[in-house]
């Protein structure tokens, strides 16, 4: 069948960018904000976790989370965005996008605040009470990334949708940013006020009681930016995309975006507001679906797969990358608040100089560029400079090279967000049709995070050192051979990128071919 776009629809892609716009992506962009300082907060306290729970005092060396343990710290909260990305993807499709908004909100603001008062007479009893409240902060935090990224693209401009898109991901790394900013000033307090010696100097005395609080305050400030956005997010009208093509009422959503836009838009034709009734609606699981966007969704699930187990991989286990290479001092040289200090400085460079640049070069260049060239670009510079790592890696651990290392290890992080880590998120917004685009991108984004948890549970045996067993478990394959592995999983994520679809400067009707015929090319706009 021949369609043709609506009144609504065809204005909010030729709209200006207006202040709702930029609305729109503090709304959103706060919910990842949130999501990115909850996810990797963890990674700042998990070596304070080991020294309070696992040091046995006739050690010579602090107490480091058991291997087992640590995957499943910094795991669960993996596990639970998968579920929650998959859930709340498909309800984001059967109730509407901001039905179910402000829950995960709620979610994560509940599930943060009771992750910080975990409780338990001993160190199993408090690490389980951890993971239980990080598995459902989690499935609150992977509503998010549906949600948030189908809102964007549903009230965008077709000329900038991608800057827009990219922007609300981008948010990520102010979140990761600011909490080694929260956790640098809360170790600098507790450094201040309750002074102690390092671990070889007095093994006792340098874990002092009040190092309980440290880690439990940096968790539970993740509800603030969450609970900051709460209302905002209860004003923003349902998207216009969701209202006619879904629930099929297309005046309700010319008189929504009539006040969002402020200019009138024409009621539709009685004609064209049969095509929409009467539009397709064959389901996921249909052949139609297989024939139109199932090649789409193997290049999405499988890209943002593959780009995970390298991502999540470097920033949950950085901190043991700068102790291997000499960035970090020995843990024992430190107390356990100085420890917590060290590492957040560390990643807060990393942050300033890597992170966040990348993010924003993508904001910058994603509508001029476009999705594929920037996604391919990332993927090949991510597995040069993961071999430029890898093969000299001796050469990297002297002290003299240290400052090498970490250069050539912030540029990964610099093209993985200008580069795959953005457009992975910006793509499955676009290119699937409204009553899946949720779904689609819940499929997607869960996809990449089995890879996450791939990343988070390999490479924490991968990285062990082949000839130095850590308290008695398996041995790993080391740094520099896991190094290895993320540059050919980078790799494979360029390859399968070929298949990932331009939609640059597209409507996402146009895209998606929402409404037209098995034969048709384009959808035609009309205004």
């Amino acid at each position: 069948m021949a369609g043709a776009q609506l009144n609504v629809l065809a204005t909010l892609d030729q709209a200006k960018t207006q202040w709702y716009h930029f609305m729109a992506i503090v709304i959103a962009g706060m919910g990842f904000f949130t999501d990115a300082y909850d996810l990797f907060c963890i990674a700042l306290v998990t070596k304070l976790l080991g020294r309070i729970y696992y040091t046995d005092p006739n050690s010579k060396e602090p107490g480091t989370l058991p291997p087992s343990v640590s995957a499943a710290v910094n795991g669960v909260a993996l596990c639970g965005t998968l579920a929650g990305q998959l859930f709340f993807g498909w309800l984001g499709d059967k109730l509407g996008r901001k039905s179910v908004y402000g829950f995960t909100l709620i979610l994560m603001v509940l599930c943060s605040v009771a992750s910080a008062l975990s409780f338990g007479h001993t160190a199993k009893g408090v690490i389980g009470t951890l993971c239980f409240f990080r598995f459902w902060l989690g499935f609150g935090i992977g509503g998010d990334y549906p949600l948030s990224a189908t809102i964007m693209s549903e009230y965008a401009n077709k000329k900038t949708r991608g800057a827009f898109i990219a922007a609300v991901f981008a948010m990520q790394g102010f979140g990761i940013l600011f909490g080694t900013i929260i956790a640098l000033l809360v170790s600098a307090v507790f450094r201040k006020a309750y002074p102690a010696p390092s671990f070889a100097d007095n093994p006792k005395a340098s874990l002092v009681p009040e190092a309980d609080y440290m880690w439990r305050i940096i968790l539970m400030f993740g509800t603030i930016p969450a609970a900051l956005t709460y209302y905002w997010r209860m004003k923003m009208p349902e998207t216009a995309r969701y209202t006619a093509l879904i629930a099929r009422n297309t005046k309700q959503a010319a008189a929504d975006m009539t006040k969002v836009l402020q200019k009138e838009i024409q009621d539709e034709e009685e004609e064209v507001q049969r095509q929409v009734i009467a539009g397709d609606s064959w389901g996921l699981f249909s052949s139609q679906f297989l024939r139109r966007h199932g090649l789409h969704l193997l290049a999405t699930t499988s890209t943002w797969f593959l780009l995970d187990i390298a991502f999540y991989s470097q920033n949950l286990f950085q901190k043991d990358i700068f102790t291997k290479v000499g960035w970090i001092p020995p843990a024992k040289t430190m107390n356990a608040i100085e420890e917590v200090f060290r590492i957040s400085r560390a990643q807060a460079l990393i942050a300033l100089c890597g992170t966040i640049p990348g993010y924003w070069f993508t904001v910058a260049l994603i509508d001029v560029m476009g999705r594929f060239w920037i996604q391919l670009m990332g993927f090949l510079m991510m597995t040069v400079f993961m071999i430029a790592l890898a093969v000299p890696y001796e050469h990297w651990t002297q002290p003299a090279h240290h400052t090498g290392f970490v250069v050539l290890y912030g540029l990964t992080f610099f093209f993985a967000n200008f580069g795959p880590n953005s457009t992975t998120f910006v793509v499955p917004a676009e290119i699937f049709p409204a009553r899946l685009r949720s779904t689609c991108h819940g499929v997607s984004a869960a996809a990449g995070k089995a890879g996450a948890i791939v990343g988070a549970f390999g490479f924490l045996y991968a990285a062990q050192d082949p000839k130095k067993p850590d308290h008695g478990y398996t041995p790993g394959i080391g740094i520099r051979n896991t190094l290895f592995l993320l540059a050919g999983t980078n790799f494979l994520g360029m390859i399968m990128s070929l298949f990932v679809p331009e939609s640059k400067g597209k409507s996402l009707e146009e895209i998606s071919k929402e409404n037209i015929g098995d034969d048709a090319t384009d959808a035609p706009a009309r205004v």
